[in-house]
């Protein structure tokens, strides 16, 4: 090889000032979450959204604390007052402030919510990831259960198990509600997770995990199941109004919370009798699920833009 100090000099010129330029980093390297992050902050209603929502989960928790009112203290001598004074939204046909029953409806509903979708997200995920990373006769066994749950309505699964626990124990609580939820909602989850797996599982990192002596479950609980991660949170952040929404109707229908506990939708139950005389009664917590419903949507949609890597730019 031509020793580098014999090679002619005048071959080579220093770039100039104005080709240098195009030699910089015009935009830094970013991590994939952090290049998300940036993406959903770009999306105002997202960001608004997300805003509402932790407002709501903050006044669900704290309001109920602070205020000097309760949920089930009656004031016979001030039924159906107006909303305004010491009572923001009014009270209701027992003299209860509804502004506090309104909090503690969110904060039951929102746990509801919640706890059903990890719970949700759990059964989903391992459950479509198996069938997925199995496959052949496992996989057809597995999602032709999966095919005969999601072919009958979800409603009414809940309905006929939130049936059998009430006619049981005689009542519904806040756990019965969470179980029937869980119980069926997890089969859009199982086939999310299961059809990124079939994708993920022909890579080149499956194969090389698998020739350095890595076990079937190491491979899907430490490399496919993680890669899987953005589809699992934008499902799980619609799975939560969805789960809001079931159990407002729930209530709705009586099939709900126990009193003197109340959700959101058994205070629009509760409104139903009075609601030519005393709308505002119905229209406080009808209000509540909208924004909540609405505000998770939203964010759940920005989610789904900022979280997919092909919008990276």
């Amino acid at each position: 090889m031509e020793n580098l100090n014999d090679l002619d000099k005048s071959l080579f010129t220093p770039l100039s000032a104005e080709e240098k330029k195009f030699e910089q980093v015009v935009r830094p390297s970013v991590g994939y979450w952090k290049d998300a992050w940036r993406r959903l902050k770009s999306n105002k209603v997202a960001i608004v959204s997300l805003i509402v929502v932790i407002l709501c989960i903050v006044a669900a928790i704290s309001v109920p604390l602070v205020s000097s009112f309760t949920y089930d203290a009656n004031d016979l001598t001030n039924t159906n007052a107006n909303p305004g004074g010491a009572h923001i939204f009014g009270t209701d046909a027992l003299g209860r402030d509804l502004f506090v029953r309104v909090m503690y409806g969110a904060r039951y509903s929102l746990t509801i919510g919640v706890a059903a979708a990890i719970i949700n997200l759990v059964i989903g995920v391992f459950y479509g990831g198996i069938a997925g990373f199995i496959g052949g006769k496992v996989d057809n066994v597995m999602m032709r259960i999966v095919d005969v749950l999601y072919s009958i309505p979800t409603i009414i699964y809940v309905i006929l198990l939130m049936a059998f626990f009430t006619s049981k124990d005689g009542g519904s609580g806040i756990g019965n509600i969470i179980i029937a939820l869980s119980i069926s909602y997890w089969v859009g989850m199982a086939r999310i997770v299961r059809g990124d797996i079939l994708q993920l599982k022909e890579q080149d990192f499956v194969l090389a995990a698998k020739s350095l002596g890595a076990s079937k479950a190491r491979i899907l609980v430490r490399h496919l199941i993680p890669n899987c991660v953005s589809s699992i949170i934008v499902t799980m952040t619609l799975l939560i109004p969805e789960a809001i929404f079931t159990e407002a109707f729930l209530s709705f229908l009586g099939l709900g919370i126990n009193a003197p506990l109340a959700s959101l939708g058994t205070l629009c139950n509760d409104a139903m009798k009075a609601i030519y005389v005393h709308p505002y009664q119905l229209f406080f917590p009808a209000a509540a699920i909208c924004i909540i419903i609405l505000s998770f949507n939203l964010l759940g949609d920005g989610l789904t833009e900022a979280l997919d890597p092909k919008n990276q730019r």
